[in-house]
């Protein structure tokens, strides 16, 4: 049997939204929700081994792609690309806040410019630190950008403003359209 993580020579390892599972059948007694501690555990100790490993600027971009592969695979398999923008919109916040992923508010949205401002109240990433004066969501920096490019077809850069690490009570994320510049 073939590990699902295993590099294929012919093709390299590809993260697909089916290697995730039948989540309902493997959990039966279980079920699909686990704690926010469980998911911190994993999100900070293994930012803990990448930036021992790869310093601080390397395991930030490891976490934006990360962020960005899950945010382009969520929104095509969970999300209505195909609807207008309010919507796409109005399901993603619906969305993410069932999943209690966080409670998200489109703050400013222009799709024609792809100018956007986002906020998520109760982040599962953040909310409940201490306040250190950084902004702290890498992950959900590249999730939102991959997003955002699954519904508009464009690539964005997606960069948190605030945080409650920062010592604000809201994750405010700025969105635009990558130019490459």
């Amino acid at each position: 049997m073939k590990n699902i993580f295993e590099v294929d020579p012919e093709s390299h390892y590809q993260f697909e939204w089916k290697k995730l599972g039948d989540i309902k059948k493997g959990r039966e007694n279980l079920g699909e929700e686990m704690p926010v501690l469980v998911y911190r555990i994993l999100e900070y100790s293994m930012n803990h081994v990448l930036f021992n490993n790869f310093g601080k600027e390397k395991t930030d971009e490891i976490f934006r792609q990360a962020g960005y592969l899950a945010g382009m695979e969520f929104a095509k398999n969970i999300l209505p690309l195909d609807q207008d923008e309010s919507t796409f919109v109005s399901t993603l916040a619906k969305t993410l806040e069932s999943l209690k992923v966080g409670i998200l508010r489109m703050e400013e949205a222009d799709f024609e410019k792809g100018e956007f401002i986002i906020t998520v109240h109760e982040d599962l990433d953040c909310s409940g630190l201490p306040p250190t004066g950084e902004v702290v969501c890498k992950y959900d920096e590249g999730f939102l950008a991959g997003i955002l490019e699954a519904y508009a077809n464009k690539p964005f850069r997606v960069r948190e403003v605030d945080c409650w690490s920062s010592g604000s009570r809201v994750c405010r994320f700025k969105g635009t359209v990558d130019d490459g510049k």
